[in-house]
């Protein structure tokens, strides 16, 4: 399903993002693809970024505030997770069973109210400028892993899309785009990686020949273009992966066995996270999964309780649990945000009342790469209005990220034109996340 925020607009990371995983083959993406250096001390070797885009209310999820005024409240009732204490939606049953294994982050605050530039920052982890786009998450992650990841998969892949950019780093770090969602028990197609429509390996064997009888014939041509550097290693590379056994079998969720897919559900959002834990499993280093919908500014209640929080709850919980089960928890950080809050106060736009935009007061989650669940870090005040005290930013997410997947975030880069530029501007790490 596509969701439109309520400003209505098509915006700029998710039409660049679709643009390249529909118009650039695999081969293209290869060419583009480079890699630099982490950390070895890295516990988190792979890492999950789950959006869930439009801004889920945190007073409605995973920070309810059962004695606060009936006009901040809401309807939903907390209960108890297997953690004494902590106490989530009760419209989040599995999420409350697991709670051990990721930490809710309560009392994040920032002060930026729109869908696109909200979206900008806690996907790169600084502050959006006018002057500058930042890189995502995966395309920095994917720089620096230095060729380290599996030569014959796709370093950083979105399911189906990514807000995630590569900004002024080059188009050569953005995610290779699924294009669509996994169904359960059934082979799934991603563009330039699975043999469809009766295509042979053998033909590709020989479209390959072609190509390079091609590219013998045009030897020469625009010789000093940037572009075109490198073109055999990643025209190799993507044959690699077409003809890869273990490319095709980490994208095909119909070969699960039926034990461990069943809890995913078949829902789009379950079903990624299945895949996600395979191509991670696989080798693959950098995942990115999307929920949208949360822009409930009318009918708040009954669009959480009949739709998005059973989404979540069946997805996310699988995701945690099976990454425990196949023992890729610990290796793997996961990180999951949507771009603000919403409003404490319920409006009054429809019968049952909405939540609007909030970022003064939200909730994040975090799970793996040395995190220690069942805790909640941080606290927000008396009717979620903001933090008790001094609370955290997206930047110091960012910095907790980064460091948890050996990433050093005060780490500089340049820009094309020679500006210094650190991976997060402003943050901190969280030290109550791993302690």
């Amino acid at each position: 399903m596509i969701y439109r925020t309520c400003d209505g607009m098509q915006r700029r990371d998710f039409l660049k993002a679709g643009a390249f995983g529909a118009g650039l083959g695999l081969s293209s993406y290869l060419r583009m693809a480079s890699a630099g250096e982490v950390s070895p001390k890295a516990k988190a070797k792979a890492g999950i970024f789950v959006y869930l885009g439009g801004g889920p209310s945190h007073m409605d999820s995973f920070d309810l505030k059962p004695e606060a005024p009936s006009e901040f409240r809401g309807e939903f009732k907390p209960i108890e997770t297997n953690v004494p204490g902590i106490q989530i939606s009760e419209h989040l049953p599995k999420l409350a069973a697991c709670q051990d294994k990721y930490a809710i982050l309560r009392g994040v605050t920032h002060s930026v109210a729109a869908h696109q530039l909200g979206t900008e920052y806690v996907n790169t982890g600084s502050r959006p400028l006018a002057s500058l786009e930042y890189p995502g998450y995966g395309s920095v992650f994917t720089k620096e892993r230095e060729g380290s990841l599996p030569s014959d998969l796709p370093p950083f892949v979105a399911i189906p899309n990514s807000p995630q950019r590569p900004g002024f780093l080059g188009v050569k770090y953005s995610p290779l785009n699924t294009g669509a969602t996994p169904r359960p028990g059934q082979p799934f197609a991603v563009r330039g990686v699975t043999l469809s429509g009766g295509l042979t390996v053998t033909e590709v064997e020989k479209r390959r020949g072609l190509l390079h009888k091609l590219d013998t014939a045009f030897a020469g041509y625009e010789s000093d273009s940037q572009l075109l550097d490198g073109l055999d290693r990643f025209g190799q590379q993507a044959y690699s992966i077409i003809t890869s056994k273990k490319a095709r079998e980490a994208f095909d969720v119909s070969r699960e066995a039926p034990s461990f897919a069943e809890p995913f559900g078949d829902d789009a959002f379950g079903m990624s996270c299945l895949l996600a834990i395979r191509l991670v499993e696989a080798g693959v280093g950098f995942v990115t999964l999307s929920l949208g919908g949360w822009d409930t500014h009318q009918d708040n209640f009954t669009k959480l309780r009949e739709n998005l929080l059973p989404k979540l709850d069946v997805g996310l919980a699988a995701l945690f649990v099976g990454l425990e089960q196949r023992g890729l928890l610990d290796s793997t950080s996961v990180f999951v945000t949507g771009e603000f809050g919403r409003t404490p106060k319920i409006n009054s736009r429809s019968t049952e009342g909405g939540r609007d935009h909030y970022p003064r007061c939200m909730f994040m989650l975090m799970a793996g790469g040395g995190v220690r669940g069942g805790q909640v870090v941080g606290e927000s005040d008396e009717t979620a209005s903001g933090p008790a005290s001094e609370g955290f930013s997206p930047d110091d997410a960012a910095a907790t990220f980064y460091r948890n997947l050996g990433v050093d975030f005060t780490k500089e880069y340049h820009t094309s034109s020679g500006r210094p530029i650190t991976i997060v501007r402003d943050g901190t790490p969280i030290e109550q996340l791993t302690a």
